[in-house]
């Protein structure tokens, strides 16, 4: 089992700036990945950015040049630094981590989601 716990989410204007964090426990050593998901109001959930334990990353087309996902492995934790902040970014975001039970199936798990509000 994994325990995902979100924090960092909050209110601020565009152009901002936050810095969410993401501290993983449990079977953290049979993680393949982890990234964050976000999901607005009558929208499905995106991913957002991506890493793998290899340090490996991917971002969507639209936050490629203001977030960066990172990782501290001492401290289990994945972060995303949010910069340029535009008010699309509104959302619930999710920090996922991907787990792979046998070679071809991976089961995902999901920390509560913290709230990411940008204001115009």
């Amino acid at each position: 089992q994994v325990q995902l716990v979100e924090s960092g989410g909050g209110l601020v204007q565009a152009g901002g700036s936050l810095r969410l964090s993401c501290v993983a426990s449990g079977s953290i050593f049979s993680i393949n990945a982890m990234g964050w998901y976000r999901q607005a109001p009558g929208k499905q959930r995106e991913l957002v950015a991506a890493i793998t334990r290899v340090g490996d990353t991917n971002y969507a087309d639209s936050v490629k040049g203001r977030f960066t996902i990172s990782r501290d492995n001492a401290k289990n934790t994945v972060y995303l630094q949010m910069n340029s902040l535009k008010p699309e970014d509104t959302a619930v975001y999710y920090c996922n981590a991907k787990v792979g039970l046998l070679r071809s199936v991976v089961i995902d798990y999901w920390g509560q989601g913290t709230q990411v509000i940008v204001s115009s």
